[in-house]
């Protein structure tokens, strides 16, 4: 966003899955069925600078399984605050390059229950995030974008005393695992619309795999591989409103369901 500007709105997230990877095991579990997890998030981001805009975030989320006696829960998630700033551009040719730096630290805002998964809205875990991104801009409004994560995530403490990881630790405290992501976004784009295509890969740098026939926990080793499809139209008549959408999938994982992911935004861009 450029100097003294904000695009601000709603997102819409349904999350959804009826197998699952317990470690590299692929199953299904007809004690929960299908689990639906779905959120409602607040979005803004401004202009501080037009290098230098700061993000904010926070989801609404609410869960639910089809089987069984575990009941879904609800609640405000977790609230995240960061900043973006462009630091370089160059040209190569027909190719202009530009460099941003991406800071983010997410916290809790509610108590809700983080050992309760896979029906938790959370982990209740501080993450401390540093992302870098490139952007490539082509001939035809071609637009390919890669960025690379850190997060960094603080201990989480579980209403009990002891737990069975791979061995036995009488503690309230969970050690949780850091992780890495990867992300490429190739598409065209214009003001009034556009579309891409989307690749994403998630992994936990440490943690353990889910028990045979047991619950999820909070520090399993979670690794994710998801493609996509994501759009924008703008509209005209109704003062540049903007529709995002867009559909992905998870075609690989490990301690993660195999989701089909739905979601559905609208926004506004101000200049003050």
């Amino acid at each position: 966003m450029p100097k003294r500007a904000i695009c601000a709105g709603f997102q819409y997230n349904h999350d959804s899955w009826d197998e699952y990877w317990e470690g590299t095991l692929k199953r299904e579990n007809k004690n929960i069925g299908s689990v639906t997890n779905q959120s409602l998030a607040f979005m803004a981001n401004y202009g501080i600078t037009n290098k230098l805009n700061i993000i904010v975030g926070l989801p609404y989320v609410w869960t639910k399984a089809t089987a069984g006696t575990m009941s879904g829960m609800r609640g405000v998630q977790d609230l995240t605050l960061g900043a973006k700033y462009n630091f370089a551009q160059s040209k190569i040719g027909f190719v202009t390059l530009s460099y941003h730096l991406i800071g983010s630290y997410s916290t809790p805002v509610s108590n809700y229950v983080a050992d309760f998964l896979p029906l938790s809205i959370g982990l209740q875990s501080k993450v401390l995030t540093g992302r870098g991104l490139v952007q490539l801009e082509g001939p035809s409004n071609i637009l390919v974008t890669l960025s690379g994560a850190y997060m960094q995530r603080s201990n989480i403490t579980i209403d009990r005393t002891s737990y069975y990881t791979t061995q036995q630790i009488n503690s309230n405290q969970v050690e949780m695992p850091n992780a890495a992501s990867f992300s490429a976004r190739m598409g065209r784009y214009s003001y009034r619309w556009s579309l891409e295509a989307t690749f994403d890969k998630i992994a936990s740098l440490s943690g353990h795999d889910i028990r045979r026939n047991d619950m999820p926990f909070p520090s399993n080793n979670i690794d994710m591989t998801l493609i996509g499809f994501q759009g924008k139209v703008r509209i005209k008549a109704l003062a540049d409103l903007q529709f995002v959408g867009g559909v992905s999938y998870v075609l690989k994982g490990r301690n993660a369901g195999q989701s089909n992911i739905i979601n559905a935004g609208l926004f506004k861009a101000f200049q003050f």
